[in-house]
């Protein structure tokens, strides 16, 4: 294959350049030139597994054929028109596909272009719902979490919890009222899951029940904090945040721009505790991979208290709402889960990851193992006893990942969390060589960590 050779013009994101433009990893940084069902292709013909779905996107495998087809047969229609007064046949389908496999509650639907905006849709919805509802409202305050993350925008950091990508922006954010994360491995009231009877949740029933009157909304991850940090929230937590905001009837928004569309082993993470959000944000793998996309689904009370006089409008689009080409590919993807049985062959295959992260417990540098469904996360650290945690600065998980391309692997930590993510389609045994790629690198770092203390 032809070399494309170093171009120094690309700005790459969450990416400090001066470590990217100087790798010196026995592989280098790859140049993606094609991709071939859970294989990415660099310009020399290396295949890797794409452990982390292309930034937790990809469901079907890349270069799917039904995808493929879907784009080319709406390409050969029209590519885009505008939803600002116009109806567009691709998001007319989508959304009634959609509807079939929702809760009946959820009826109202709202396009945009990515989790970012998915989530700056619900909060200025929830917020003008309020002011629908009484324009003396006092009900202009979000709840949200530590450690959770919502996307890049303004409105979508201000809900954001996570200090390294955020505290720099502090300045420009609306003030939210904070609850603490469910983060079991390090919590923050210093107990154990066995003993604790779920403190954060007490803590935010308490924070909820003095600002109720002040409240527009709460906002949360459901199940897994993803970019927080893989962090898995007890069983029953998210049923008994879903209860406290009924109490005080408050509006709960789930952002699933991460862990929907089978991630959790479920079509929706809310599935699994038996409840409906009154707002979702839905992203990521709604193309499959393809194609910027986002929706948000409301409940009909949410929406009917825009109807009527002219100034109660939601004054908030995007170029590019309902995309044609888009939402062609998010209809082929939601077709091939019906169609290949995408849900019910993931059971094999997470209690296969499940048997292969026990090994990992054994080195150590790795002071915790995190799962839910698909999405896993190994947590390194510097004192296995004490859960001392390595300084960002040395650049842990970001060295296993380096030497994971040399068995092939492409991975992408979160700091020192080492994270899997890998498309649904994936076999039973390439799982396990993923598994081994990270799990062979996490050794190399350990003991050449070892040999530099000797």
């Amino acid at each position: 294959m032809k070399t494309v050779g170093k171009d120094k013009r690309i700005w790459y994101p969450f990416t400090q350049m001066a470590e990217f433009e100087n790798d010196d990893s026995s592989v280098g940084i790859p140049t993606i030139v094609a991709a071939d069902g859970v294989y990415l292709i660099d310009e020399k013909g290396n295949r890797y597994i794409d452990g982390v779905s292309s930034l937790w996107v990809n469901l079907h495998g890349h270069n799917h054929p039904k995808i493929n087809s879907a784009i080319e047969a709406q390409l050969r229609k029209f590519a885009h028109s505008t939803l600002l007064g116009l109806k567009s046949e691709p998001a007319l389908k989508l959304s009634k596909k959609l509807s079939k496999i929702l809760p009946k509650e959820l009826t109202r639907i709202f396009y945009s272009d990515n989790g970012s905006t998915a989530v700056e849709v619900a909060l200025k919805a929830c917020y003008q719902y309020w002011h629908n509802l009484d324009k003396k409202t006092k009900r202009k305050k979000f709840v949200a979490f530590e450690n959770a993350y919502h996307g890049d925008t303004l409105g979508a950091v201000s809900v954001g919890g996570v200090e390294l990508f955020h505290s720099i922006y502090r300045d420009l954010l609306f003030d939210v009222l904070r609850a603490p994360s469910p983060y079991c491995y390090r919590c923050k009231f210093e107990m154990t899951p066995k003993s604790c009877g779920m403190k954060c949740l007490t803590e935010f029933k308490r924070l909820v029940s003095e600002n109720a009157e002040k409240i527009a909304a709460v906002i949360l991850e459901p199940l897994v904090q993803c970019a927080g940090g893989i962090i898995v929230h007890p069983k029953g937590f998210l049923k008994r945040v879903k209860e406290v905001c009924d109490e005080h009837k408050i509006p709960l928004i789930l952002d699933e721009v991460a862990v929907g569309f089978g991630r959790t082993g479920t079509m929706f993470a809310f599935e699994q505790e038996g409840i409906v959000p009154d707002v979702l944000c839905l992203a990521k793998g709604i193309t499959g991979g393809y194609l910027p996309l986002a929706v948000t689904i409301f409940k009909e009370s949410v929406y009917e208290s825009f109807i009527g006089e002219y100034e109660k409008t939601f004054f908030h689009g995007h170029t590019y709402t309902g995309n044609a080409l888009s939402c062609a590919a998010a209809l082929a993807n939601l077709e091939i889960f019906d169609e290949e049985k995408s849900l019910k062959k993931l059971p094999p295959k997470i209690k296969r990851l499940t048997t292969l992260l026990e090994r990992f417990k054994e080195l150590e540098i790795v002071g915790d193992v995190r799962q839910c469904g698909f999405i896993a996360g190994v947590e390194l650290v510097k004192n296995k006893t004490t859960k001392e945690p390595f300084k960002l600065s040395e650049r842990i998980g970001h060295r296993v990942i380096r030497r994971a391309r040399k068995y092939g692997v492409i991975m992408r930590p979160l700091g020192n969390i080492l994270v899997f993510f890998p498309p649904l389609v994936i076999a039973e045994e390439q799982i396990e060589l993923l598994l081994d790629a990270a799990f062979r690198s996490t050794k190399e770092v350990q003991d050449e960590l070892k040999t530099h203390l000797r």
